[in-house]
């Protein structure tokens, strides 16, 4: 089991794009009311190539493939569009 503050300051990398996409922060996560995380919240500044109104992109937490001590590794499908849910 890992704790919530181990995920901060964690490196995120695409695996398929072999791109850095950010470091996690301590609020870049979207948790339920059971305390699960449902998806990450990257700031949409470090996204090149997709549309950006502000605000972040949330990538679900089913696309996350290894934690490890210093990254977190993302494996999204060949539909980046709908993958990624841009929010404001």
């Amino acid at each position: 089991m890992m704790r919530l503050s181990e995920l901060s300051g964690k490196e995120i990398v695409d695996v398929k794009k072999a791109e850095r996409l950010g470091v996690l922060g301590q609020t870049d996560l979207e948790i339920n009311e059971k305390g699960q995380i449902l998806a990450l919240l990257i700031p949409t500044g470090k996204w090149f190539g997709f549309k950006r109104q502000g605000g972040e992109i949330r990538v679900p937490w089913k696309h996350i493939k290894k934690i490890g001590s210093d990254m977190i590794i993302i494996d999204i499908p060949d539909e980046t569009e709908e993958a990624y849910e841009e929010t404001v």
